[in-house]
């Protein structure tokens, strides 16, 4: 398997090439992706990108935070909805929920 032979690998490449967001916001913005994402090696690689890019440390630990904030959104928004469409709050009482 090649990645070239992915049709996303184009688009890839056109989103790489904005001329809508600065070199800074597009390191910033990928690293904060690959933080979520799970990948140690990707964010190791992001973020040592950013720091030769010139990005400050306190920068990276800035938006570093910031998608961990989202992210935690997220999940938190995703669990209240989950547990609306099922009304998961009828089966509670006080501290107590009935399997």
């Amino acid at each position: 398997m090649d990645a070239t032979e992915f049709k996303s690998l184009a688009a890839l490449d056109l989103t790489r090439e904005s001329e809508h967001l600065s070199d800074r916001e597009r390191q910033l913005v990928g690293m904060a992706v690959t933080a979520t994402r799970g990948c140690q090696v990707c964010t190791g690689s992001r973020i040592e990108a950013a720091m030769d890019a010139g990005i400050p440390y306190e920068t990276i630990i800035a938006a570093i935070d910031v998608a961990a904030a989202v992210n935690a959104g997220v999940t938190l928004r995703t669990a209240i909805s989950g547990a609306e469409q099922y009304n998961i709050e009828q089966r509670c009482t006080g501290t107590e929920c009935k399997a």
